[in-house]
């Protein structure tokens, strides 16, 4: 299920796949085969997934897990947008705060 998540974040985040693939330093057909759950990345790529998107990599695998949970009631695509609509808020603040010092 990470490569669901995964390729969901690309997505909201508006990257082509050539874009990440380059970014990661993989090919863009392994990227396919994580994006479509035929492979999983090792924790090695996840960390460079995590840095990417400037988020913990323990909670990237927590989106995943939380995202699978979803996904089996039928919830996954709101709970997508439930989770990016967080993140957002919280960049947002960062930013205000960072604009205050």
């Amino acid at each position: 299920m990470i490569g669901d998540v995964l390729k969901r974040m690309r997505a909201i985040y508006g990257y082509k796949a050539n874009e990440m693939s380059s970014a990661l330093g993989i090919s863009a057909s392994y990227l396919s085969e994580i994006e479509n759950n035929k492979k999983q990345p090792s924790l090695e790529l996840l960390k460079k997934y995590a840095d990417f998107y400037g988020v913990r990599l323990s909670s990237l695998i927590l989106l995943s897990e939380s995202m699978e949970d979803a996904e089996k009631s039928g919830k996954g695509t709101a709970f997508i947008r439930s989770m990016m609509a967080r993140l957002i808020q919280n960049m947002s603040k960062m930013v205000e705060d960072l604009d205050e010092e």
